[in-house]
């Protein structure tokens, strides 16, 4: 039997999520729900139906899970209880500070309607939670490091494209390879922010903009860019086409720690991500994900969960025995 799945979102995530069902013969897409008109959404799916979100509960029935692909500013802090209310649910929730309350909500809600929802799935949080927790486990003296890009961020790149003047932005988030290798080096050095990234930004200007004011407002921008060194480039539409159209992204999880009587021997543990497409990555977690809510949905469980409460077996469709035979 194939795991019934809502896609509630379609935007760039969203259509991840269609590819990766595409790619997990237990998984079967049912509807896609969009907040705007059905009519002017198309998908890759053949037979499957664009609904209205507002039609959402006459499919309380037919889903096992629904994969909630909003924004973690507005959308998912509201639509994620709402719909554990309805559904086992799965969002990739993203504001590290705010995730315990949202969990709080999430399980009162899933309870309430005695369904599983599995929060904060994705590279970071999520895949890079893991990581963070495991090097903590097994080097407890030692110091983590969490490194981004290079690749875009997307919400880095729309408080540009907000600025008057600005047609178009792409931003960059970089390391500093100086304090990559000093992490690497077991050097544990003690990172300020600006130290650890540079933020690198490609702008497409309107016509008649004033550039420089475009590019002060963009390097004195607080919570985004005043923290950071960042270079401003001004280039053309097409350039922007042409090189700036993908959204790559990923990034390192390190543990730096010691062992012995003395602490004598230095280990690095190291958890890396490079990544063509953002997006199309986080669905696939999502998916699996997916997998593992239907499951202890199926064994009654209820209320809230993380990356850290699922059984790594619950996200493969493998067997335990398959499991067991190739992998460990």
């Amino acid at each position: 039997m194939s795991i019934r799945i809502g896609i509630y979102g379609y935007g760039n995530l969203g259509r991840g999520v269609e590819a990766a069902i595409r790619q997990n013969n237990d998984t079967e897409l049912v509807a896609v729900f969009s907040r705007r008109n059905p009519e002017t959404v198309k998908i890759s799916t053949e037979g499957v139906p664009v609904v209205s979100a507002d039609s959402v509960e006459d499919y309380k029935d037919k889903i096992d899970v629904m994969i909630i692909c909003g924004g973690s500013a507005t959308d998912l802090p509201v639509q994620t209880p709402k719909l554990a209310k309805l559904f086992n649910v799965i969002d990739s929730f993203d504001t590290h500070a705010n995730i315990p309350t949202h969990f709080a909500n999430v399980d009162v809600a899933a309870k309430e309607g005695g369904n599983v929802g599995v929060i904060s799935v994705g590279w970071d949080p999520g895949m890079f939670s893991l990581n963070r927790l495991y090097a903590n486990c097994i080097l407890t003296d030692g110091v983590d490091y969490t490194f981004w890009g290079k690749g875009v961020s997307q919400g880095h790149s729309d408080a540009i494209r907000r600025i008057e003047g600005v047609a178009d932005a792409r931003q960059y988030t970089v390391p500093v390879q100086e304090a990559l290798d000093a992490v690497r080096n077991g050097e544990n050095p003690e990172l300020t922010t600006r130290q650890k990234h540079t933020r690198v930004c490609y702008v497409v200007a309107k016509e008649g903009a004033d550039k420089a004011a475009i590019e002060e407002q963009i390097v004195k921008m607080p919570n985004y860019f005043s923290d950071y060194d960042t270079t401003v480039n001004f280039i053309t539409a097409d350039e922007m086409a042409r090189d700036h159209s993908g959204l790559p992204h990923g990034g390192l999880v390190i543990r730096s720690g010691k062992t012995g009587l003395n602490g004598e021997h230095n280990h690095i543990i190291e958890y890396s991500l490079k990544l063509d497409s953002n997006p199309e990555f986080t669905a696939c977690v999502l998916v699996a994900y997916a997998r593992a809510a239907y499951r202890f949905s199926q064994e009654g469980v209820s209320g809230c969960k993380t990356v850290f409460d699922v059984p790594p077996a619950y996200l493969s469709a493998l067997s335990h025995e398959e499991i067991i035979s190739h992998l460990l």
